[in-house]
């Protein structure tokens, strides 16, 4: 697969509608983000409740929020949309959480939300441009990261797989994970290498979970029996029979949302509509992808990063009142697919109202699925992992095309710096933030006369 991506080197440039769409999501979310509905941030999300209840200041959530973006939104959300083209959540999503929580004033969120999403269409287009035009390109050098994202991530679901249910098991989805890279890449090389590979490996972690989760309860509904026939079983039911502490927060925080129903379904609208334009990508590999022009491997990549986030999204919802702005994020490979905006709007409407309604009987289900839940945490954990080692070693590539050993060293050393120093910028971040600074760093000792450039 080339490493070479089109979308970049013609910039960040939008079309009107683009701009608008843009402008005005940005706008909605700060609201929703004020009114204490809805964050991006999923570190954020659990600390809402304190928020919404009064237990913690405006000024300190803000300042929660801040602390726990700050890193992703500049180190890792604005690299990302510069090399790829293409706009990403952490770029548009974590300043409005930010911005409409800090605004003292209702009124005022959706103006500062709408005056981030301005900075975003009309400001990134003419940083674009002037990174281009430096001698040290470090923007197109940026795209080296693309090929070790996409084929390092399809490894996820195996790492996942090891972790919860052990070498063996991960052992043989790595070895059907490598095959059937290897054969799409023979039999169907104008496809995502790893698409096909992604879709068995998540549903081989599934299926050993359900296994495991319906083996487990056979063997409890045994043991009740059991324990029903030698008379030992009353304490048990009159345990059952008790109230959950936490049923009555879930089904409040539910209400809450239901209560404002109308204001997700245009939420999910106007992200659903994004994701149709084809300037969005939900994450890192997907930003590649749609740069590429692929978007059914875009659909894909997503849909299967669905899976490690419900759990986290529907828990953490009900247990703060808050929901997360793309909500479980099924919209964005819905998005990608739909053939036209105004059918984008209606389906990601109706998605945002079946995800809300359906809050409640998720979080039951949840409760009797452990292994299921479990898995999701694995995922994330091997989502992270794999990422994380792939952004450093795209980094790396980045750094070799912009300035060779010299920009491995500084490069390389900045992120060892930061880890040194307790981590500064969230790890994730910090290899795609050190390529910028490096690239400024080389920039100016060719104007000192120091350096001359590599040659591409």
């Amino acid at each position: 697969m080339s490493t070479t991506l089109a979308a970049a080197s013609h910039g960040l440039s939008f079309t009107l509608p683009q701009e608008l769409t843009v402008i005005v999501l940005c706008a909605l979310t700060a609201l929703i983000s004020h009114m204490a509905l809805a964050v991006f941030n999923d570190g954020a999300r659990p600390f809402m409740l304190d928020f919404i209840q009064g237990r913690s200041t405006r000024s300190a959530m803000t300042a929660v929020s801040f602390g726990l973006s700050a890193g992703f939104i500049f180190g890792l959300g604005a690299p990302m949309a510069l090399s790829t083209g293409v706009l990403n959540p952490w770029l548009v999503f974590l300043p409005t959480d930010i911005l409409g929580i800090l605004s003292p004033k209702k009124w005022l969120a959706p103006i500062l939300g709408g005056a981030w999403g301005a900075v975003i269409v009309f400001g990134l287009n003419g940083a674009n441009n002037v990174a281009h035009d430096l001698p040290v390109d470090f923007i197109t050098a940026m795209q080296q990261m693309s090929t070790p994202i996409l084929f390092l991530f399809a490894l996820f679901p195996v790492l996942a797989i090891t972790k919860q249910f052990g070498k063996v098991r991960g052992g043989i989805a790595g070895v059907v994970e490598l095959a059937l890279v290897v054969m799409t890449m023979k039999l169907w090389p104008n496809m995502f290498a790893g698409a096909l590979a992604m879709a068995v490996g998540v549903l081989m972690l599934i299926g050993f979970a359900i296994d495991k989760d319906m083996r487990q309860r056979k063997a409890d509904r045994a043991a009740a029996a059991e324990a029903a026939d030698t008379g030992t079983g009353t304490d048990a039911g009159a345990d059952e029979a008790a109230e959950d502490p936490m049923a009555s927060l879930f089904s409040a925080s539910a209400a809450r949302l239901r209560k404002y129903l109308p204001l997700f379904m245009v939420l999910g609208a106007g992200v659903c509509l994004l994701a149709q334009m084809h300037i969005f990508g939900g994450g890192e590999a997907t930003s590649f992808l749609i740069a590429k022009g692929d978007y059914s491997g875009a659909a894909q990549v997503d849909f299967y990063r669905v899976f490690g986030f419900i759990p986290l999204i529907a828990t953490t919802a009900l247990a703060s009142g808050a929901y997360g702005i793309a909500g479980f994020t099924l919209v964005y490979p819905i998005g990608y697919l739909l053939p036209n905006p105004w059918l984008a709007v209606i389906v990601g409407a109706l998605v945002f109202a079946c995800e809300v309604l359906a809050l409640s009987w998720i979080g039951r289900v949840l409760g009797k699925l452990p292994s299921v839940r479990d898995s999701s945490e694995h995922l994330r954990s091997a989502i992270s992992e794999t990422l994380g080692l792939a952004i450093l070693f795209g980094s790396l590539m980045a750094a070799n095309a912009m300035g060779g050993g010299l920009g491995i060293l500084i490069v390389g050393g900045l992120y060892m710096l930061n880890e040194a120093m307790g981590r500064i910028v969230v790890r994730m971040a910090a290899a795609p933030a050190a390529v910028i600074v490096g690239g400024i760093i080389l920039n100016l000792l060719y104007w000192l006369n120091l350096f001359t450039p590599v040659k591409g």
